[in-house]
């Protein structure tokens, strides 16, 4: 009997991310086992291998191939493929997924003169990110050194390594703490589910259905479903308030001639400005409930 067929994805071992896309697999329905010293864990219910790795290295396991789909930072990804000499050009980018969210930003200490990127002319700047940097200052004709760290970039201005950094800020409180003020954001960053080129048909199959069920999850989790009553003759103001609602389904009031039900998924956030909105113009019984799973 051959050997079953089994996807394999690489996600991050600890940090930032890995909490968040063990999550994510857990609401696509995928049953896991997981401990923080495997290297490997193997889904229950689903032909699915997790290689839970360091962030730095899942470009290469999606480039040699040992893993067809990867979970991590849009600006690891980019790093790792303006540094690769094009071993990692293959590598593209299925969906953004809502989560891990920061920016790679040029930082200065306060009393530094900033006016614009002209004034990094000439200037240290300490990084963890050489290559997106280099590229930024070169774009630029901006002529610049560039120190590389691999951590507690912060503090370079004030131990006298560097002039300025550039550096991920998610809150900003850390460049607050070590007297920094953010200026110029080099990229906008998120957590993305990337593939390589996958040539079995069945590893491919089974790419395709992880990927439908995080694209429903996502939906679903950006998505609400109201319920409301309506008279009649309010229906139309009603419809335009709801937002991103696609065609709702309106249903008659049993011994109510006047009013209506309707029921909408909207697509974009609902508020309480929404709500009220709503109850302006005449609805009542305005149930806003989340959507667990959402599928086309």
């Amino acid at each position: 009997m051959s050997e079953e067929k089994r996807l394999k994805i690489a996600i991050q071992k600890s940090g930032r991310l890995a909490d968040m896309s063990i999550h994510l697999l857990e609401k696509c329905g995928i049953s896991l086992a997981k401990s923080r010293d495997q290297l490997l864990c193997r889904a229950q219910n689903f032909p699915l291998d997790i290689f839970l790795v360091r962030d730095d290295d899942i470009p290469a396991f999606l480039a040699t191939d040992v893993c067809q789909l990867g979970i991590l930072g849009q600006n690891g990804l980019l790093e790792k493929q303006v540094l690769g000499n094009g071993k990692f050009a293959g590598l593209r980018q299925l969906l953004p997924l809502g989560y891990g969210k920061c920016r790679l930003s040029i930082a200065v200490p306060h009393d530094f003169d900033y006016q614009s990127i002209n004034s990094l002319n000439g200037k240290v700047i300490a990084t963890s990110y050489k290559g997106l940097l280099t590229q930024y200052l070169a774009d630029r004709k901006i002529d610049a050194d560039i120190v590389t760290m691999e951590g507690a970039v912060e503090v370079a201005p004030r131990t006298h390594l560097a002039d300025v950094i550039c550096d991920l800020v998610s809150t900003g409180s850390t460049l607050v703490s070590n007297g920094l003020v953010e200026k110029d954001i080099i990229l906008q960053s998120q957590a993305v589910l990337v593939t390589n080129q996958i040539d079995d048909p069945e590893i491919a199959t089974l790419a395709e259905k992880v990927t439908s069920r995080i694209k429903a999850v996502l939906r679903a989790e950006n998505s609400r479903y109201i319920m409301l009553n309506s008279p009649i003759d309010s229906l139309e103001a009603i419809k335009a308030v709801l937002p991103g609602s696609q065609s709702p389904t309106v249903m008659p009031l049993q011994g109510r001639d006047d009013m209506v039900a309707v029921h909408a998924v909207c697509e974009e956030g609902v508020f309480w400005d929404t709500m009220e909105g709503l109850k302006a113009n005449g609805a009542n019984s305005i149930l806003v409930v989340p959507i667990e799973k959402m599928l086309d």
